[in-house]
């Protein structure tokens, strides 16, 4: 197989490395510098917790200007029910990297208890679905039309799974853990690379707290980790400063990767916009334009309490 392609560029180069990363023992699911706006596509406990209908369309570009780097859509929806102490939805991803697609479909329901008079909580959530695994080998360049490898056209695979989901949330804090998805799956020699491949599971830890500064100013720090089987570890610090409650102003420090900004805005207490810059000073610094994201999310019916001051 490694004779039949040859890259013409650093960006193809990526590409191949990412793509055997991706279907080898490494971590697969897509990564956000927008978690705090979205937490539902990694832990379903946040199910129902804003205490209205909600709706997130969320789009990440990384390592712009690289040739089939990664590109991701989500899309999420959940609402309370039982006076608040039951929430469902759904959230579904599409994530690109070169010739290789996954789109995750997935149910989610929690329980959120109330444990005290200051309405603090906790939920616990699972979620099922399924991921569907596409890779379109007719989409990379060649070199010998001859290898036996070349032409074996579209791998799809459809893979069920489900996952769990806890959080602890109040006013003025949050923090969580889930595993999205709990089955592994093995893809050895399936997808036609040269040896055993496997999507495994991850762990994310997640967490922040609220400081009022002021009457007008609010201080939001939350940090993200995720963990993968022999992979090294992901950590994201997320310091955020809010102005009256309608302009949110962040930086982004990600471990070993990349440093960012990110910007939301509340506008008519429904919608909210949310943008974020981030760009890598590791190797992959060179070559590209940074990793842009924007998310757009609307409430739908009067909020009658507020999951936690931490998330926008």
């Amino acid at each position: 197989m490694e004779r039949a392609f040859k890259y013409k560029n650093i960006g193809w180069c990526v590409v191949a490395f990412i793509i055997a990363t991706s279907f080898g023992f490494a971590q697969q699911e897509p990564q956000s510098s927008l978690y705090m706006f979205n937490p539902q596509y990694f832990n379903p406990a946040y199910a129902g917790s804003r205490g209205t209908i909600h709706f997130v369309a969320h789009h990440r570009s990384q390592w712009v200007g690289i040739n089939g780097a990664p590109m991701t859509q989500y899309f999420s929806f959940s609402m309370p029910l039982a006076k608040q102490n039951i929430g469902i939805g759904m959230h579904l991803t599409n994530d690109m990297i070169g010739v290789r697609r996954n789109t995750g479909v997935f149910i989610d329901f929690a329980y959120a208890a109330k444990l005290n008079r200051a309405n603090h909580r906790l939920a616990i959530a699972v979620t099922g679905g399924a991921d569907l695994y596409q890779v379109d080998y007719n989409g990379l360049p060649v070199q010998d039309p001859n290898d036996p490898n070349y032409g074996l056209g579209n791998f799809f695979r459809a893979m069920p799974n489900f996952g769990l989901g806890i959080m602890y949330y109040g006013r003025y804090h949050f923090v969580g853990f889930s595993i999205p998805r709990l089955l592994n799956f093995s893809l050895s020699n399936q997808a036609g690379w040269g040896g055993p491949s496997s999507i495994i599971r991850h762990y994310y830890l997640v967490g922040g707290y609220n400081f009022n500064v002021g009457p007008e100013w609010q201080i939001k720090p939350s940090a993200i980790i995720q963990l993968t089987e022999n992979a090294p570890p992901t950590f994201a610090l997320n310091p955020s400063a809010v102005w009256i409650k309608k302009l949110w102003m962040g930086l982004l420090w990600r471990y070993n990767e990349s440093l960012g900004f990110n910007l939301g805005i509340y506008l008519w207490e429904k919608l909210h916009i949310a943008y974020a810059f981030d760009f890598p000073y590791n190797d992959l610094r060179y070559n590209n334009y940074g990793s842009h994201e924007i998310l757009i999310g609307v409430d739908i019916g009067k909020r009658k309490r507020r999951a936690s001051d931490c998330f926008f």
